[in-house]
């Protein structure tokens, strides 16, 4: 069995799916592994590192796609201007693709996998379930996000963070409100608590009080109970307008004298609920800063702009997109082994696909397979003609 890694081709992301640790392992289990020339570059990691960790490397994209049975990927397919085809395209009919692919928001790909045969794994689609955990590649780029976004509102804050005792006085901490407790924001109230900011945290569930208070945040409770919050799978559901104008009522009253906020609130498969209106930047403290994590989503803020960094009525409001990828490094390391854990659940022998469609996690994760789209809401979106939102990267939130 053939595993490409192809140099990832979307402007400014950094990651790679596989590390030369992930290839070592997959060459002495008997894989036959392609890198495409530079895939791991942006990562700081050279081809030869990949030769000695017993891959080849192929110069050309076309080659490795078209000799590969199974393409390992961190974004979606995409097209190639360098080439001129668009990398599904450029699969062998039939290949397998693992790669974080957010099908709900690009059905047009979803329709080229299943025209192609493709059986393609969306790594945002794993089910959260205890057996799944090391395949959990959303957490993983989740706790990078939710960590950098906490650098991030500290560069832009013209004061410090922790409280300082000088001989010139006492300086007061900062105050950091961290909407929606997830992994992203759970590791956001734990990276501003370990900078010194004093921390409070909303979120739609009663249960997650005690996570935020063990990470060092206060935990103040939404309205909503944990049947309301949640579907069968974990994740939160979509609330009516009239409750999202309830919780913006609650966090503007901390938001008034808030130094930053870091805004996490997803809903899988739907724009991101607007939770931080204009009125409410309006009353924030001049020098403040937002940073939002839902952005590529169409953002938490009212004011966010995907990509930028603005100023709005004396407030920071960072928009960047993908954060994971400003932190390569790590999140290739993680994202890798995510993947070859994944990798393994469909070669138990460590050299051949065995497709068990009974497993739990195959089946969940599954888009397509055999010319046809498996997921039932990709499927139940392609037949409504839905097309959702733009998006990039992905992180996990719960809201």
């Amino acid at each position: 069995m053939k595993v490409g890694i192809p140099k990832e081709i979307l402007s400014n992301e950094n990651r790679v799916a596989a590390v030369p640790d992930a290839v070592n392992k997959m060459v002495k289990g008997g894989m036959e592994v392609l890198v495409e020339t530079g895939a791991g570059l942006a990562s700081y990691i050279d081809d030869a590192e990949y030769v000695r960790a017993g891959a080849a490397v192929v110069p050309e994209a076309e080659t490795l796609f078209a000799e590969s049975d199974v393409i390992l990927k961190v974004q979606k397919p995409l097209m190639n201007n360098k080439v001129k085809k668009h990398e599904v395209d450029m699969m062998k009919e039939g290949a397998v693709l693992i790669t974080f692919m957010q099908p709900l928001a690009n059905l047009d790909i979803v329709l080229k996998l299943a025209n192609r045969k493709i059986t393609s794994f969306s790594m945002d689609a794993v089910p959260r379930i205890s057996r799944a955990q090391m395949m959990d590649a959303l957490s993983s780029m989740s706790t990078i996000a939710g960590y950098k976004a906490v650098l991030m509102a500290a560069n832009s804050l013209r004061k410090f963070l922790p409280m300082l005792s000088t001989a010139a006085g006492t300086v007061q901490p900062a105050k950091v409100i961290v909407i929606g407790a997830g992994v992203a924001g759970l590791q956001a109230i734990a990276t501003a608590k370990r900078l010194g900011a004093v921390v409070t945290a909303f979120d739609t569930r009663p249960a997650v009080g005690e996570q935020v208070k063990s990470v060092g945040g206060e935990f103040i409770p939404l309205n909503v109970t944990h049947e309301q919050a949640e579907d069968t799978g974990g994740y939160a559901k979509e609330q009516s307008v009239e409750f999202y104008k309830q919780e913006q009522e609650i966090i503007r009253k901390q938001t008034k004298d808030a130094d930053i906020v870091i805004t996490t609130a997803l809903i899988p498969g739907k724009p991101a609920p607007t939770l931080i209106t204009e009125e409410m930047v309006k009353e924030m403290k001049k020098g403040s800063a937002i940073v939002d994590l839902a952005i590529e989503q169409g953002g938490n803020c009212m004011l966010s702009e995907q990509g930028k960094e603005v100023v709005k009525h004396g407030v920071t409001i960072i928009g960047t997109s993908n954060l994971p990828s400003a932190m390569s490094v790590h999140a290739s390391q993680l994202y890798a082994r995510n993947v070859l854990n994944f990798l393994y659940l469909l070669a138990p022998d460590k050299k051949t696909i065995n497709l068990n469609l009974d497993d739990e996690i195959i089946k969940g994760s599954m888009i397509t397979h055999g010319g046809a789209i498996t997921n039932d809401k990709v499927k139940e979106a392609v037949e409504k003609g839905n097309i959702s939102y733009p998006t990039g990267s992905v992180t996990r939130s719960h809201w």
